[in-house]
């Protein structure tokens, strides 16, 4: 499978890409399939199943499928647009979709948080049906939600298994795992971001590819910036106050102060890292990286790398990026980036060897030792659970994606120390990563059934 660095950084809606964005896609997806299947439904229905109907309402997951059913999608996505589309459907108790007829649609009856049904696909599942004037069922299709916004049908899925581990023959560098990656790097004497680049270029022109992922990059600044600048209570009932603003006005206030110690440097990785997730929070735009949960760990390490690296260029940022993208390919294509399916490790601890391998790229690092970045990452994060308190993409997930940034930076240049040669590598790093999450009990896979989820009194 070769995944583009477009699927693996992808401009969405928070607050979550799984459990806001992927059901939201499925709603888009099912209403292309009454259309190109031409048929004429009366109403709409969808229940949400496994870790999309334990922590649906803190994610949203319930707007996502209504709004997803009236045309809206991720990408474009229109906050106050939404908002009026929410009340008009609640009131007429029908979604108006662009390009199909009037469906009804009461969101009370129609969509149904199913706790005891088990989809056997994926952790979160869910089904959409379409019946005609009389309530007779004419479609109904089940789609899983398997991390990043990807979303895969039942029968989808089953393709997915089968091309686990395909050499994608149609890209001049077809690596599957890490191993494989650096055994290309050495023959083609090639950086990881060149065949990244190149393997890119089989479905972009340079320039377009060049201004599409400097606009990932655009979108993940802006959103720093508008998190940096904004304060108040996140929405959702546990009343976490917006820290990130509070801690870079600090920050500011003490630069040039000679006092100031070293390890400051964290506070404001951490700073960067948490406006990305508190913006993911309050529903704002985010980039996928490679999830929402995980969204501020590689923008924040490259706002660091810029703002912090005397030697820093930001054209680097496109290599930071191709690189990344192309740990995070690997570490979807042999393991998983869905909580609800590994836990955090595939969250934040991807993100984490992501933006660790980025990092000792831009910084001069050869392909053996930003494989040995992505690889010590990781392997820290190993064991992590999903817990979010509430169901909400708060606490622990917030301050998770600042402690995850800090690790990348620590891993990059642990590794630049070295010269690559180490004892784990990533390719069995993420193999851990993959058991483990199969070993991992249900209630440490994003449903709020176990963790920190059950352990504050408050709630």
């Amino acid at each position: 499978m070769f995944l583009s660095i477009f699927e693996i950084f992808k401009v969405g809606v928070g607050p979550s890409s799984s459990h806001t964005m992927g059901p939201m896609t499925a709603a888009g997806l099912f209403l292309e399939k009454l259309k190109s299947e031409k048929i004429t439904a009366s109403s709409l229905g969808a229940s949400l199943h496994g870790s999309l109907a334990f922590t649906g309402k803190g994610h949203r997951s319930d707007q996502a499928v209504i709004l997803g059913l009236d045309g809206f999608t991720p990408d474009d996505f229109d906050p106050d647009a939404a908002k009026m589309a929410e009340e008009r459907i609640a009131l007429h108790k029908a979604v108006r979709p662009e390009g199909h007829p009037e469906y009804a649609f009461d969101p009370e009856e129609d969509l149904v948080f199913d706790y005891e049904t088990v989809l056997t696909g994926h952790a979160n599942g869910m089904k959409i049906w379409a019946k005609d004037e009389h309530g007779a069922v004419l479609v109904e299709q089940i789609y899983y939600s398997i991390g990043g916004g990807f979303v895969a049908t039942a029968e989808e899925m089953e393709q997915v298994e089968a091309e686990l581990g395909a050499v994608p023959q149609e890209v001049p560098y077809p690596f599957r795992n890490a191993d494989h990656m650096l055994a290309l790097a050495k023959d083609s004497g090639k950086s990881v971001a060149q065949m990244k680049w190149e393997n890119e270029l089989i479905r972009s022109g340079p320039e377009n590819l060049h201004e599409r992922v400097m606009r990932i990059w655009e979108v993940m600044e802006h959103c720093i910036d508008k998190g940096l600048d904004t304060g108040g209570i996140l929405p959702g009932g546990l009343n976490v106050k917006r820290r990130a603003m509070g801690i870079h006005s600090q920050l500011q206030a003490e630069q040039g102060k000679n006092l100031t110690p070293p390890h400051v440097i964290n506070d404001w990785i951490a700073a960067y890292a948490m406006a990305v997730n508190e913006e993911n929070a309050a529903g704002g735009q985010v980039v996928t990286a490679p999830t929402n949960g995980a969204a501020g760990v590689v923008p924040a390490t490259i706002r660091y790398y810029l703002d912090h690296v005397p030697t820093a260029k930001r054209d680097d940022v496109v290599d930071f990026l191709l690189t990344a993208a192309a740990i995070g390919g690997i570490i979807k294509n042999n393991a998983s980036i869905s909580g609800a399916e590994v836990g955090c490790q595939g969250e934040v601890g991807s993100a984490s060897a992501m933006a660790a391998a980025g990092l000792c790229a831009v910084l001069g690092g050869t392909p053996q030792q930003v494989e040995n970045a992505a690889e010590i990452a990781l392997e820290h994060h190993l064991g992590m659970t999903c817990d979010p308190i509430k169901g909400l993409v708060q606490a622990p997930c917030i301050e998770r994606n600042g402690l995850g940034a800090i690790k990348a930076v620590s891993a990059a240049s642990l590794s630049l120390r070295g010269d690559g040669l180490h004892l784990v590598s990533l390719d069995a790093c993420v193999e851990t990563m993959r058991q483990t999450g199969e070993d991992m009990s249900d209630k440490y896979k994003e449903t709020s059934l176990g963790g920190l989820a059950v352990n504050l009194p408050a709630c």
